[in-house]
């Protein structure tokens, strides 16, 4: 098969290798997926450069954890029905040397979830990191109804796909962040009633005015080293950050305003979430894209034999939305 691996940290064009590799074989309990689209997320990009960890888990990493394609073979205890059934996978490199910058990839057989009918091979691509974590962070703590909500950089990847799924999960407000025209006319076509330049825009300010000098319930928050002390300042007595990124620098919580407004902090990572936890936002998502509800914010579409080039958008954020490497033919 056709793969692209690493066997050392460091940019992309110096490390990214290609090669022809020997088909893989599913284990018990696994199966085989013939890859078509395999997304790029900033989490990939970060193991890939050593931001992490300099030293590799394994010898030589097949990197990417989300993808789409189709099964194409079953190992010891899998329905042999599931030959032919287009999927999207999660977590497929996650403590595994293995993900979906392959023509073939084997996993688990629950890590490969049946594609609703219409949903694109692109989209599907989309899904492991960008939505489900999207998913987690606003049917946690009770969901979002009735709330007024504060999603921050509402043009991201997750933020899109966020802004979308609140809008559809009783929200009462939903207010979010963006640094360009562009964005924020993203971010209305996702659902946010109100949109905030923060580069022209005070936050805090227009956030007390929108509020009645309330604050917010919840903020969704992509970075929270760079915004702690905005979002305890939108706040209200008793509100909640939902937290699923911080950027690089130290992060610096003020805590006599966390004490005295009885501010909530709710950390996750997708890779890890519950098996409860996991199995509700996937079925979630699964009616949400069956019924055709949710937009798939694809910013770039570029071939296997380009994947430096890809990791190199995303690592410089230059991509208003998703990065998908096409495999094989969709």
């Amino acid at each position: 098969m056709r793969a692209v691996y690493y066997e050392r940290v460091g940019p992309a064009a110096e490390v990214l290798q290609h090669a022809e590799l020997p088909d893989p074989q599913p284990a018990a309990g696994e199966v085989r997926v013939r890859v078509q689209w395999s997304g790029v997320n900033p989490s990939d990009v970060k193991t890939r450069g050593g931001v992490r960890s300099r030293t590799l888990p394994f010898a030589r990493i097949i990197p990417h954890s989300d993808g789409m394609g189709v099964v194409d073979r079953v190992g010891e205890g899998v329905d042999a029905r599931r030959i032919g059934e287009r999927v999207w996978l999660w977590n497929a490199a996650w403590g595994r040397p293995f993900g979906t910058a392959a023509e073939l990839v084997c996993l688990p057989a629950r890590q490969a979830v049946p594609l609703p009918e219409g949903v694109s091979g692109e989209a599907g691509a989309c899904l492991g990191i960008p939505a489900l974590t999207a998913m987690h962070a606003v049917l946690t703590a009770g969901g979002v109804a009735g709330k007024t909500v504060l999603v921050a950089g509402g043009a991201g990847a997750v933020s899109h796909y966020a802004l979308q799924i609140a809008s559809r999960m009783g929200v009462g407000r939903l207010v979010t962040t963006v640094s360009s025209e562009a964005k924020a006319a993203l971010a209305r076509a996702a659902g946010a009633d109100v949109v905030i330049d923060y580069k022209t825009e005070p936050v805090a300010e227009r956030l007390k005015e929108i509020t009645g000098g309330r604050g917010v319930d919840r903020v969704i928050e992509l970075d929270l080293a760079a915004n702690a002390a905005l979002d305890c300042e939108v706040l209200r007595t008793g509100g909640e950050v939902v937290a699923y990124g911080s950027g690089p620098q130290p992060l610096n919580l003020p805590f006599p305003v966390l004490l005295a407004k009885n501010l909530e902090l709710r950390f996750f990572m997708v890779y890890h979430l519950a098996e409860a936890d996991r199995e509700r936002a996937t079925a979630a998502l699964q009616r949400m894209l069956a019924r055709g509800e949710l937009q798939h914010n694809v910013a770039m579409r570029l071939p296997l034999a380009k994947i430096a080039e890809a990791h190199e958008v995303v690592e410089q954020g230059r991509a208003m939305g998703n990065v998908v490497l096409q495999v094989a033919g969709s």
